[in-house]
């Protein structure tokens, strides 16, 4: 019987190491530029093409590399910064493995230029799918440029699972940003298809932080600097009013590279307590100072998580040191006993005789004013006869008016169509309501009551009209077609460079829903208009909701993109729970929702309909 177990091909290996190591074309940015970094370059330029698929190319001035040295880079676990397993716990530099460039070259058309400073002529390689196809001599300046071209084109399946250019050309910034954020004395800039599209000359750490993400987010930094036997702990964490739902800038470095820590961003959530609203997260740069020999950053193959020898007591200084940063800069409640500013302490009149009685001051008032009499009697008469005001009042058959606003309509009532005929075959299990029905009611301002055949039906209003809201903005982006209502005060708007590129990608549809928007260059805009019947709310933050769906979105079709702002704007602009609807409104609103194409569910799959039957309701009431 023939023996069944063998050693893979090197290439092939080589693949299934790419798989861990190299996603996607951001995953190759990411581990070139940090190759430069280690290089010890003060220079990185990273320049794409097609969102990284046909071309990535990365030149810096480091050290370069020798023939040899350029040559054996390439091989899988060949590298410079670790000789034994004592090392990997003693890392100063961003890579170590050596399976990098190994696992890119398996998937791609590789081509290195690089020289040494002591070196005359430089070195050029060409290597296409781990197979070695050259190796020259050529005139280089010191550094390393490395291009490579048309990933995965060997193997097909893997690239048609790219996502969209706007998608990959995101997640490349989102990884650029990481590596630049932490190393502000380096310069970087980032083209794509021959536009620049970021430039950061080096600067400081909050100046870095700002040219990255706007100048809108240097007012709303509070510096973080605690030094500790187990840690140091240096950046930055946003003020309670820079809070949001999603899309929070949130950076941890650690021994300045980039990691995600869920549990130590809840010692940062922590640390705020009841200052923000519940669900909203708020922006921090905090870079960690460890002693390396605690910490194992061999647990990832992209080494973006980190494992530590001591994490709750880490969590403590952390929750610490945010709190104690918030409370200096006064955004958070703090006794400091080391303010240089005394309070004045009134000082006692001893020219007073302290022999003297002490009796209680008197209060004088007159018990028959009535400040609300018509005729303005005599205040010092207690009769005043009060009840005279409220004369005609509930009389005649007429009862007093205590909603003097039920005629006037809400705006989204105002802007939806006539109330329409119910749908009865609407969903599958939802009945219309009878005809004849008695008028329907509110429960607590958040439910609808509506008596149907089957029984009684429960409406979540504000679900209900999320619902109508969604199908009415949706059918706007696609008739391309939406009034648009002039802001008085035009607001102005800086966006990080993810949510301008999805600006871009999604300008016609904010047009189509009525946004009005004009670049004034370097990441800045200017709002102009915004879509009728948003009045009350926040158009910068409606705004900002919308390009974050647009960023999250990681499909091809943009009508997943479409669909995503449109629910975005009908939660922005929907009824709140415990709104107090007419009558009328209440009509309109059900009617609206039964002519929408699923009355059942909200766009993001919350129920909006529960029918009590009747055999349910009577079960209450039989012995």
């Amino acid at each position: 019987m023939e023996d069944i177990i063998h050693l893979l091909p090197d290439s092939v290996a080589n693949q299934i190491a790419a798989g861990e190591v190299v996603q996607r074309p951001s995953s190759v940015v990411k581990e070139l530029v940090e190759n430069a970094i280690d290089a010890g370059a003060t220079k990185v330029q990273v320049m794409v093409a097609d969102g990284g698929r046909t071309l990535i190319q990365v030149i810096d001035n480091g050290k370069g590399m020798s023939s040899t040295d350029a040559r054996l880079a390439f091989e899988r676990h060949a590298t410079s910064k670790i000789a034994s397993a004592d090392d990997l716990f003693a890392l100063t530099t961003m890579g170590f493995r050596g399976e990098a460039l190994a696992s890119i070259v398996a998937v791609a058309q590789v081509e290195l230029t690089t020289r040494r400073a002591a070196d005359e002529l430089g070195t050029c390689i060409l290597i296409s799918g781990s197979r070695f196809e050259s190796q020259e001599p050529v005139a280089a300046p010191v550094g390393s440029n490395f291009k490579v071209k048309n990933l995965f084109f060997n193997i097909p399946a893997r690239r048609k699972f790219l996502k969209s250019v706007q998608t990959e050309l995101n997640n490349i910034v989102t990884e650029f940003e990481r590596v630049a954020l932490v190393n502000c004395n380096v310069e970087f800039s980032l083209s794509h298809n021959g536009n620049e599209v970021i430039s950061l000359p080096p600067s400081s750490f909050r100046q870095r932080i700002v040219n990255l993400f706007g100048k809108r987010i240097n007012s709303q930094l509070i510096e973080v600097d605690v030094m500790s036997s187990l840690v140091n702990i240096k950046g930055f964490v946003g003020a309670p009013e820079s809070a949001k739902k999603k899309g929070a800038l949130q950076y941890f470095f650690v021994n300045g590279r980039y990691m995600r820590h869920p549990y130590f961003a809840k010692a940062v959530a922590e640390a705020y307590g009841e200052i923000i609203p519940q669900g909203e997260q708020v922006p921090f740069f905090l870079g960690l100072d460890v002693e390396p020999s605690r910490i194992d950053v061999n647990i990832h193959p992209t080494k973006t998580e980190i494992k530590f020898e001591d994490e709750s007591s880490l969590w403590k200084i952390i929750s610490a040191a945010v709190k104690e940063s918030l409370g200096r800069f006064n955004a958070a409640p703090s006794l400091d006993f080391d303010d240089d500013v005394i309070p004045e302490i009134p000082v006692m009149d001893f020219s007073v005789d302290n022999n003297a009685p002490i009796s209680a001051p008197k209060v004088s008032y007159t018990p028959g004013y009535n400040p609300f009499s018509k005729h303005m009697p005599d205040y010092r008469n207690p009769n005043n006869e009060w009840e005279s005001l409220y004369e005609g009042v509930g009389r005649n058959g007429k009862p007093l008016d205590l909603s003097p606003f039920d005629d006037v309509q809400p705006d989204f009532v105002a802007n939806e169509p006539k109330a329409c005929e119910l749908q009865s075959h609407a969903t599958s299990f939802v009945q219309s309501p009878e005809a004849d029905f008695v008028p329907m009611s509110q429960y607590k301002g958040q439910y609808i009551l509506v008596p149907v055949k089957s029984g009684l039906m429960w409406v979540h209003q504000r679900n209900a009209h999320v619902r109508v809201l969604f199908e009415k903005y949706r059918r706007q982006i696609t008739d391309g077609h939406s009034p648009s209502q002039g802001l008085l005060f035009p607001e102005r708007v800086e966006l990080t460079m993810n949510e301008a590129l999805a600006l871009e990608s999604v300008s016609e549809e904010l047009l189509s829903l009525g946004f009005d928007i004009s670049s004034l260059g370097g990441g800045t805009y200017v709002l102009n208009g915004v879509p009728v019947g948003i009045e009350g709310l926040q158009p910068v933050k409606l705004l900002s909701e919308i390009l974050h769906q647009a960023v999250e979105q990681t499909g091809d079709v943009k009508e997943k993109v479409y669909d995503r702002m449109a629910n975005a704007m009908a939660k922005e602009v929907a009824i709140v729970s415990g709104q107090i609807l007419s009558q009328e409104e209440m009509t309109v609103l059900i009617n609206d929702l039964f002519g929408s194409s699923m009355p059942s569910h909200t766009p993001d799959g919350s129920p909006v309909i529960y029918i009590m039957n009747d055999a349910e309701i009577d079960r209450n009431f039989v012995k």
